[in-house]
């Protein structure tokens, strides 16, 4: 069958099905993040009564009309999993009237493309507030092929998020994995203080011969330095050598410490404010420090010991200061080589999961455009 146009309204109907009887408790209420997803209701729920939320059965949409300071994205999500969920009765909930023309999950896939973000947030209308209505999503127009092209478009997208998401499982244990191994050292080893085996580097790029300027993240990482740094005035920065560790003492920004080990393989030059230190290579593995430093315990112990008035510092000192067990260099590689694999793997499933966000628009416009080829060779 070729392509056919609809007006959405023919093939929706709203559903406002409530709470009256009282069978859904707070464990089912849900609200709903842009990402198009279901979350916990982050609303004080405290002597609210649940009588009046909407129900959101399987297989039922519910979204927020209200797009206004919204990330220029429409709230809304599609419930596939087999509970029925509870939402402010502020949401608009609704299900396929024409299943028979119109797959759910198609049109799922339809509203997770930023072509419809954009359209719900263009045709949303208010002052104060501007929403995009019941009428509003009734009245789109909207061109459909057959149903069974539509399920084969959907059956290649839940096949890709079925493997995300089993490989975000693999993913899971990896990290258990990793994170029972650095704990299991802890306890069974003494803890040694770091301070006779780092040590601080102060070499400057007085000749402005590297022009390798980077900041630090909160997720202990090198970044792209911000566009206001001079790059023609960086005879003061700090030089970062290969497997030296640069940090921000500054702690009370972010609540975290901001640190990276250098492992582009090349010199980089940090601000003048930060401390950097190389490691003992023959005692401790630069890697094997990382990952300490990466932990959330980390974080508290450098919050806890940072010191200050209007700014709390966590000094060089205090670095050397921290104890960790020290094994032998052997077994910190091989540590270092565990962790190694799942953040090559931690990054594979972000690619994965940037390659899902992006495969609705593709998949859509590739069913509309397998629906015309029928149309013109029929």
């Amino acid at each position: 069958m070729a392509l056919t146009k609809y007006r959405l309204g023919e093939l929706l109907q709203l559903e406002d099905t409530r709470n009256s009887d009282g069978q859904y408790t707070l464990d089912d209420v849900k609200g709903i993040s842009i990402q198009k997803v279901f979350i916990e209701t982050k609303a004080d729920m405290e002597g609210v009564s649940l009588a009046p939320y909407i129900l959101v059965k399987p297989s039922f949409f519910a979204y927020v009309t209200v797009t206004s300071r919204n990330g220029e994205k429409i709230t809304l999500s599609y419930n596939t999993t087999n509970d029925t969920y509870i939402v402010s009765s502020s949401y608009v909930v609704f299900s396929i009237l024409r299943t028979d023309l119109l797959d759910p999950e198609y049109l799922f896939m339809y509203f997770k493309r930023p072509e419809f973000d954009r359209y719900a947030r263009f045709n949303s209308w208010g002052s104060a507030r501007e929403t995009f209505s019941w009428e509003d999503m009734c009245d789109i127009n909207i061109e459909l092929p057959d149903i069974s092209v539509q399920q084969k478009y959907v059956a290649i997208y839940k096949a890709m998020v079925a493997n995300q998401k089993s490989y975000d499982c693999g993913l899971e244990d990896l990290k258990l994995v990793c994170d029972g191994y650095i704990e299991d050292l802890r306890r069974k080893m003494p803890c040694e203080k770091i301070g006779q085996y780092i040590k601080p580097k102060n070499a400057r790029n007085v000749d402005k011969s590297n022009d390798c300027v980077v900041g630090l993240s909160t997720q202990k990482t090198f970044r792209e330095a911000q566009s206001r740094v001079n790059r023609n005035d960086l005879g003061n920065y700090k030089i970062v050598q290969p497997y030296e560790f640069a940090f921000v003492p500054t702690t009370d920004t972010w609540k975290v410490l901001a640190f990276a080990l250098n492992k582009s393989g090349h010199p980089v030059v940090v601000s003048p404010i930060y401390e950097v230190f190389a490691v003992d290579k023959a005692t401790i593995v630069p890697e094997y420090l990382s990952i300490w430093l990466s932990r959330k315990e980390f974080d508290r112990y450098a919050r806890f010991n940072s010191w200050g008035s209007a700014r709390e510092n966590f000094s060089f000192d205090e670095m050397c200061n921290v104890q960790i067990p020290i094994p032998d260099v052997k077994v910190q590689k091989a540590i270092a080589e565990i962790f190694d694999v799942y953040n090559e793997r931690k990054a594979i499933n972000e690619r994965l999961r940037a390659q899902i966000k992006d495969l609705c628009p593709i998949l859509v416009k590739g069913s509309l455009e397998e629906g015309r080829t029928e149309e013109v060779v029929s």
